[in-house]
């Protein structure tokens, strides 16, 4: 049974708080028509501080995209390292017993992905497979556990890497006005994100089922326009609506599984903001408490992006765990509309210690390399 070992998490070293968002937005946006109405919306979110790769100062300026890019390379191989032993650590594992790396991220581009640079730079073996999402905003968090899920069940012996690596604040953009692009000014915040998802053994959530779900005729509610200074970040108002049609396929994955949705053990679910929170508790009929690791997260460090749902995690790891299974589900939205879902049961097995390869290269899902037979005779 796969198993999603604890998640490491990070933040940058530099905070703004709710207080001082609302003050950029009085002094640079005084003039704006609907500035009580983004006011008023950014005091909702309940986010009482982000944190974010640099000064506000630097951050509220716009050098190009180019710069812009070339600085979240920087701090992705200066940040992402770290967060990486970590959860290695966690998992009970070494760079050596990884199969695959899923790396997630919507806010800075690469090519080759960050993953080619993990391999060769942390002793990753050359057939680490590779498996970069960019598009899929924050619901990639959760469907890159689905596609780690996917793959251990493929290759029950595998491991695999999970990496979210999103600085929003690089995306902020001076000129765009719109009440969707303020409001996002006072929402998103800065993490890295990592943790193993272990074929076998390991101490977390024991992956059980998955699936996705894509709200019809929604592709351009949460997109970005791509122009000569970077991504636009559009958010169309109907998006805090998405969870009455959401929450029917979070039903029905549990439903075909045998659970009832509205009654399990814990719930981890994206955090983009609180009404997004509060209608899924409506839907599903569950107290608002039972989301309390995605509020938490939201509330101190805004909405992460893909990082959330693997923060969450952390939280309720850090919260002490939960009793031998324990039932769950865990969800992340994002562009699309598009839901990633999966199911699981919390699992307190220790994970094993780390396989001694004895100078074997150890290449899960690949045949053996023999020589080829010598041919003995004309075809």
């Amino acid at each position: 049974m796969a198993t999603l070992c604890k998640p490491a998490v990070s933040v940058p070293e530099y905070v703004i708080t709710m207080e001082e968002t609302l003050d950029l937005a009085r002094s640079r946006h005084a003039d704006h028509p609907q500035l009580a109405l983004a006011l008023r919306l950014i005091g909702n979110t309940g986010v009482t501080r982000r944190h974010i790769v640099q000064p506000i100062e630097e951050t509220l300026k716009h050098p190009g995209f180019q710069q812009r890019n070339e600085l979240y390379e920087a701090e992705a191989k200066a940040r992402v390292p770290a967060v990486v032993d970590e959860a290695l650590g966690y998992a009970g594992l070494r760079p050596a017993d990884i199969d695959m790396i899923v790396y997630v991220s919507c806010t800075g581009f690469m090519m080759p992905s960050l993953t080619a640079w993990l391999i060769n730079t942390m002793g990753f073996p050359s057939h680490t497979r590779q498996i970069p999402i960019a598009q899929l905003g924050c619901a990639a968090g959760g469907a890159a556990v689905n596609r780690a899920h996917d793959f251990c069940t493929a290759y029950p012996d595998a491991n695999v890497l999970i990496v979210a690596c999103e600085f929003c604040s690089l995306c902020y953009q001076p000129t765009d006005l719109g009440v969707g692009s303020l409001l996002s000014n006072g929402l998103f915040g800065d993490a890295v994100a990592a943790a193993v998802v272990r074929g076998r053994g390991g101490t977390g959530i024991a992956l059980e089922r998955n699936s996705a779900y894509l709200v019809p005729d929604t592709e351009d509610w949460i997109a970005y326009s791509v122009r000569a200074t970077g991504f636009h970040f559009l958010l169309d108002k109907r998006v805090p609506g998405t969870m009455e049609p959401l929450a029917p396929a979070l039903r029905e994955l549990a439903g075909d599984h045998g659970w009832d949705a509205g009654d399990l053990d814990f719930y981890i679910i994206h955090a983009g903001g609180p009404r997004i929170l509060d209608d899924l508790s409506h839907f599903l009929e569950v107290p608002p408490e039972s989301f309390r690791f995605s509020r938490n997260t939201l509330t101190e460090y805004g909405n992460i992006a893909s990082a959330v749902v693997l923060d969450a995690v952390r939280r309720l790891f850090d919260e002490g765990g939960l009793p031998e299974g324990a039932r769950g589900i865990m969800a992340g939205f994002g562009p699309g509309i598009t839901a990633e879902m999966c199911l699981g049961r919390w699992t307190t097995a220790e994970p094993e210690h780390p396989r001694e390869l004895a100078g074997a290269r150890r290449t899960v899902g690949y045949a053996p390399r023999h020589p080829a037979p010598a041919r003995t005779g004309a075809i």
